[in-house]
């Protein structure tokens, strides 16, 4: 398998390590992982490199996920690439929101490597 570029946008860095870890536990071991800040980094990493899949938070500060979302789609940064909310938010509201932005899917904090498995990799097609 080849490595899998990932994206992780969270204003925690403790965070994107435990996103990390979870993707790796879910069998993921072969992946390289850009790491941003805000939405503001995030797009930066985007014009730098191709990713395969986005995981990103929606509460940040300088530029939230809903609008790094709408960025990504105007600016064209990563067409196909799928994007997945992390969020303690539990409004219905938010998640309508995130999927008309384009998200993928979406999974609540706290979250376990499982459910990180049941949503991430099936955008991935890989084996």
């Amino acid at each position: 398998m080849t490595e899998v570029q990932v994206l992780i946008v969270d204003d925690s860095s403790v965070m994107r390590k435990i996103i990390e870890r979870a993707l790796r536990q879910s069998g993921l071991d072969a992946i390289v992982v850009h790491e941003a800040s805000s939405g503001l980094d995030g797009l930066e990493v985007l014009r730098q490199h191709s990713v395969h899949v986005i995981l990103s938070d929606i509460n940040m500060p300088s530029m939230d996920g809903l609008e790094f979302l709408r960025q990504i789609q105007s600016q064209r940064l990563a067409p196909g690439v799928p994007v997945v909310m992390i969020t303690t938010e539990s409004s219905e509201e938010h998640v309508r929101q995130a999927i008309q932005c384009g998200a993928r899917g979406y999974i609540r904090k706290p979250f376990t490597a499982e459910q990180v498995k049941e949503r991430v990799l099936p955008l991935l097609n890989i084996d």
